[in-house]
């Protein structure tokens, strides 16, 4: 198997994984989950294991973020409504970032519990485990999809090829706000310098964060979960702050 098939194959292991973590209607056993979670760390963790050796872990996790964010299946608002009990607006977007809290939740208690048994002092970026990079690429795609539905919740479409889409989401993700369709550059089938930048310190402060806070005086779980759902909440009301203002009415 050639590389790029390799990495389209972890790009589709992911955005599946993403499906199956945050669906309310088919929740996961922990089992389940565990599987889940280890089946894409292992699928993702080899590029992981190839960049940090080459000292290239954040711009390994950037070129695996802008692969599945096309791939993330983003359901319009009548899709979405069917799927949450026919709620609206508010209601709505409340309950898509309930259910992407829990799923961040979920993959940061796995790698809290590695980190903790792993590291008798918290590990730097050169040292990570490959199982906390590829869970915090999780954890993104989780989050980058979730921005996706809120756009469509709050009515601000954006329009483009799948990947032209798929970028503009991943770019919300690193500005932490919504997308403007009619700025120039907002949609764009290549991210330029200005995005790769503000991709790398998004990540570098979410790795950051996961990878000195978690250590065996915490319990690596319980702080892992919290700290992803505080995370993923966070950003959650900032993009829905961003699209408030673009829209009078999302009921």
């Amino acid at each position: 198997m050639t590389a790029a098939a390799s990495g389209a194959d972890a790009h589709d292991d992911l955005a599946e994984a993403v499906e199956r973590l945050t669906d309310p209607d088919q929740p996961l056993e922990p089992k389940q989950r565990r599987k889940l979670i280890g089946t894409v760390v292992s699928s993702v963790g080899r590029g992981a294991r190839s960049a940090r050796a080459k000292g290239g872990v954040v711009g390994w996790m950037i070129g695996v973020l802008e692969g599945v964010s096309p791939r993330l299946r983003v359901r319009d608002l009548d899709t979405l409504r069917a799927h949450h009990h026919g709620l609206t607006g508010e209601a709505l977007a409340d309950s898509l970032v309930e259910n992407a809290s829990r799923g961040s939740a979920v993959v940061g208690a796995a790698g809290g519990a590695v980190a903790a048994v792993e590291y008798a002092a918290p590990p730097t970026l050169l040292t990570a485990p490959v199982q906390i990079v590829a869970e915090t690429v999780i954890i993104s795609a989780i989050e980058i999809k979730l921005i996706a539905e809120l756009h469509e919740v709050y009515g601000v479409r954006v329009h483009g090829t799948g990947r032209q889409r798929g970028l503009a989401y991943l770019q919300a993700w690193g500005r932490q706000r919504g997308v403007s369709p009619l700025q120039p550059g907002s949609v764009t089938a290549v991210l330029g310098a200005g995005a790769r930048r503000e991709l790398r310190q998004r990540l570098l402060a979410r790795l950051g964060r996961n990878l000195t806070t978690l250590g065996p005086l915490l319990t690596g779980a319980v702080a892992g979960a919290y700290l992803n759902r505080r995370g993923t909440k966070r950003l959650a009301d900032a993009i829905r702050d961003d699209l408030r203002g673009r829209t009078l009415d999302v009921d």
